[in-house]
This record gives structure tokens, C-alpha cells and sequence, in this order.
């Protein structure tokens, strides 16, 4: 952090820091992002005001600073989805910090972020979803291997788990219940469904798996023995994917992608799926719907005979 900033306000952010990772049970990323975030804030008005920046300084952070902030921002080239981020962290420190010393936040809270066009999450066809799952199952040498990806991007596509929600499974897990406890971003619990395929695809790795399943290991192995590294997970779709004559988008994710999509393509309740995604607010989740509006005018071109 910026050598003008007083120490009073890096213990300030310090606690704010504290605060998001005990109540708010933010994920360790997002503390790291938000963080940064402050930080290059906080150096940027040092240098803009030309002062030591302590709690009267912050308390007295006007329009004017916010809006050369933002410029200096977009000058230096940050997209306008990243000078959001950086804005909402910035409001969620300031905000913390007006409740906790008692003064008027208004002129950085009503600071507008800016515009940009949200990138809708690229799904497979559910085609090609059973394609990737077949083709993962086959394509690497050792059967134990082959079976574990298959069970991890099963679990993937069939269960809407993230990569390292997949990856956190330990041995206490197996055999996979009909309803799965997740721990996913930010600390949060969910329970959800987990298909007979996935199970058995489980089950299948785990009778191949040479190495002793302990309860409290993870559930899914490298070559060596140790935890399954995400990176793997990545190639064996990047191989699965070349293989097929896929985009590069059909990366892991995607599977995650795919997994609300055909829910929401097959009727399901935007509310239920948020809850299985995990996501904290159903805005995110929303995005979905736009994918299959999109989808769907893609069957209206391609079948109308008056398109």
C-alpha cells in the first residue's frame, strides 16, 4: 500500500478485511481482489491530492475524487466490467468504514458505475455435453484416470459443481449420498441432488482408484496419489474438446454452464437453480435466461418459413 496512507486507515482496512472474511464469509479471491482494489484506490488519491491520507481524509472523499479516480481507471486501459468490481469494492469499504466512524458516505455511494456488456456464459448443446462426458471416459490411457475424469466432470455437468467444489470431495463423501452437502464460494452450504450417473460414476473410479481411500483425503487423486490438480481437469476437457471439434470455450465450467441451462431449456424454477448453483443472488443466476432467449432465436431463425 501507498507510503501516504496513514495507519489508522490501513488498520481500518485491516479490520474491513477481517470483517468481509468473518461475517460476511467472503471467499479468500475476492478478499485478495477487493483489497487490491482499495489499495490502488487509496495510493491514487495520495498522489491525486497530494497528502497523507488519513480517516478525516477518507471522510471527506468527494465527487470530484471519485470521477478523476474512474478516469484515471479508464485511461490506464481497466475495462469497465473491472472498474466496477474496483468501485464496488471501494463503496463496500467506504460504507463500512461511514457506519463505523460516523460520517456522510453519500458522494462515493452515489458514484455510477460504469456501463458494459455483461458475457453470457457459452453452454454446451446437450449433445455435446454427453458427447465431451463419452469421449473423457475413453481417452486417456489408464482406466483409473479415464474413470476419474468422467466421475469429475459428471458430477460437473449432472450436479452444476465448480471445479474446485468437484475437487474438495474427501473420502468421507463416497459412497456419494442421493443429496450432496456443498461448501462452495464465500463458506456458503448447499445441498444438492446428485444423479444415479453420478454416483455410479464415482463408484466406477473408486472401484479402479489404486490408492487407500481415507475419509479424510481428497476424494479425488493425481497420478502420484496426491489431490487432483484443476489444471488436469482443464486438459483432459482441452483434449476432449480438440477431439470433438469443439469451441474453445467448452472448457470445465462450461459444464457448470451447461448443467443450469438445460434445467432452465427443460422448465426449471429460475429460484431452484440459483439454489443449486450456489449463487447469492438470483441477478446471477438471471443471466441464464438470456442464453436460452438466445437459443431459442436461433430455432426460430433457422425453422420459421418466413424468417
Amino acid at each position: 500500500m501507498s507510503v501516504g496512507v496513514s495507519p489508522a486507515a490501513r488498520t481500518a482496512m485491516a479490520l474491513w478485511i477481517s470483517h468481509l472474511r468473518a461475517i460476511d464469509g467472503a471467499a479468500s479471491h475476492t478478499l485478495t481482489a477487493y483489497s487490491s482494489d482499495v489499495a490502488g484506490f487509496l495510493a491514487f488519491l495520495h498522489r491525486h491530492r497530494g497528502e497523507s491520507l488519513g480517516l478525516a481524509q477518507l471522510a471527506g472523499i468527494g465527487q470530484s475524487d471519485m470521477r478523476a479516480w474512474m478516469a484515471h481507471e479508464r485511461n490506464r486501459g481497466l475495462s469497465g466490467r473491472s472498474l466496477a468490481r474496483a468501485l464496488s469494492a471501494v463503496k463496500n469499504f467506504i460504507r463500512w468504514l461511514a457506519a463505523r466512524e460516523g460520517f456522510d458516505a453519500t458522494h462515493v455511494l452515489s458514484a455510477k458505475a460504469p456501463k458494459y456488456q455483461r458475457k453470457l456464459p457459452r453452454p454446451l448443446s446437450v449433445e455435446a455435453a454427453a458427447e465431451v462426458l463419452e469421449q473423457v471416459e475413453v481417452q486417456a490411457q489408464e482406466p483409473w484416470i479415464a474413470a476419474r475424469d468422467s466421475a469429475v466432470m459428471t458430477l460437473m455437468y449432472g450436479c452444476g459443481l465448480r471445479v474446485s467444489e468437484a475437487l474438495a470431495l474427501k473420502g468421507s463423501d463416497a459412497p456419494l449420498p442421493e443429496v450432496l452437502r456443498i461448501r462452495g464460494k464465500g463458506d456458503k452450504e448447499r445441498l444438492v441432488p446428485v444423479l444415479p450417473a453420478a454416483r455410479k460414476a464415482v463408484a466406477d473410479y473408486l472401484r479402479l482408484c489404486p490408492f487407500p481411500m481415507s475419509r479424510y483425503e481428497p476424494l479425488f487423486r493425481g497420478a502420484r496419489g496426491g489431490p487432483l490438480n484443476p489444471r488436469l481437469v482443464a486438459k483432459s476437457m482441452e483434449r476432449a474438446r480438440l477431439g470433438l471439434g469443439l469451441p474453445a470455450t467448452a472448457t470445465p465450467h462450461a459444464l457448470r454452464h451447461s448443467f443450469a441451462t438445460h434445467l432452465l431449456a427443460e422448465g426449471g424454477d429460475l429460484r431452484a437453480i440459483q439454489e443449486l448453483l450456489g449463487h447469492a443472488s438470483l441477478a446471477t443466476t438471471q443471466v441464464y435466461t438470456a442464453v436460452d432467449q438466445a437459443r431459442l432465436m436461433q430455432v426460430y431463425q433457422a425453422a420459421h418459413p418466413r424468417a
